[in-house]
């Protein structure tokens, strides 16, 4: 007996049409475009997981060096003075203080000129 694949492939283009809401009229409507636009979205998504940390980590870097050049120093003494005063915070606590807590954060800066 014959078996009909309607069923399935019906299945499997809804999953692709599903996964392809938001895009733009091609990629939607088609599904071979929309199997490609898909999988480059997830190649995409997967990259800029790992980039969001990148772009934080340089965002905590730049306002860490602006808080500290307000005290007379600058982001890589201030990084090295915690390291030998051993201090540990890390570059996310360090760049929240000094935008929210700025008299905490000159609390640190005096704290490594000791």
């Amino acid at each position: 007996m014959r078996v009909k694949r309607g069923v399935t492939s019906h299945a499997r283009h809804q999953k692709i049409r599903k996964a392809t809401k938001g895009f733009t009229r091609g990629n939607r409507s088609s599904i071979k475009r929309g199997r490609q636009a898909v999988t480059k979205s997830l190649q995409h998504a997967y990259r800029d997981r790992r980039n969001r940390k990148r772009t934080f980590r340089q965002v905590w870097n730049a306002r860490i060096n602006a808080a500290a050049r307000l005290h007379d120093t600058t982001y890589s003494r201030l990084i090295a003075a915690l390291k030998t005063a051993n201090i540990i915070l890390d570059r996310k606590i360090l760049a929240e203080l000094a935008v929210n807590e700025p008299k905490s954060f000159e609390a640190v800066v005096k704290a490594t000129n000791k």
